[in-house]
């Protein structure tokens, strides 16, 4: 992708960036090492407020998680965003961490999630393409039915 392509990629797909959530606990939001940026778990909020709560796979439907991914995501990109100035310099998201709040005998984890993958693809192109941990647990904070962090490698000042 050339300079400059990201923040334009996010508006031909439509996308307005919320402003990085701050957190809910005793911890940073993002955080910059060398080269690299990694998230802490991004909730689905949207306008302060969590999209939707609760299991996947019992008050959860499939298309309310794949939502609560892809918000879950632009919540992460816009901590990227945050951390970094300009997307453009994101050299490549190489690890996309997902938990889904699993009912039991919940099995599609890697669907839920591939919403998340895709939307970063679509936003950043073979940068976007990542490594990517799927995880059903038990229970969430506040009750989401999905958490995410991202790892990303940022190109030199």
């Amino acid at each position: 992708m050339a300079s400059g392509t990201v923040e334009q990629r996010l508006r031909e797909l439509g996308i307005s960036l919320p402003p990085a959530p701050a957190a809910v606990g005793s911890y940073v939001p993002v955080l910059r090492f060398g080269p690299f940026v990694v998230t802490s778990g991004q909730l689905p909020f949207r306008d302060g407020k969590l999209i939707a709560t609760g299991r996947v796979g019992n008050e959860v439907d499939m298309e309310t998680a794949q939502e609560a991914a892809r918000c879950c995501v632009l919540n992460a990109v816009a901590q990227l965003r945050a951390a970094v100035g300009e997307l453009d310099r994101i050299k490549q998201i190489f690890r996309l961490d997902g938990y889904v709040h699993a009912a039991p005998g919940f099995h599609d984890h890697p669907v839920v999630l591939n919403a998340a993958s895709e939307l970063l693809t679509a936003i950043f192109g073979e940068r976007g393409k990542h490594t990517r941990v799927a995880l059903g647990v038990h229970d969430m904070p506040l009750n989401a039915p999905v958490q995410i962090a991202l790892w990303a490698e940022v190109e030199p000042s």
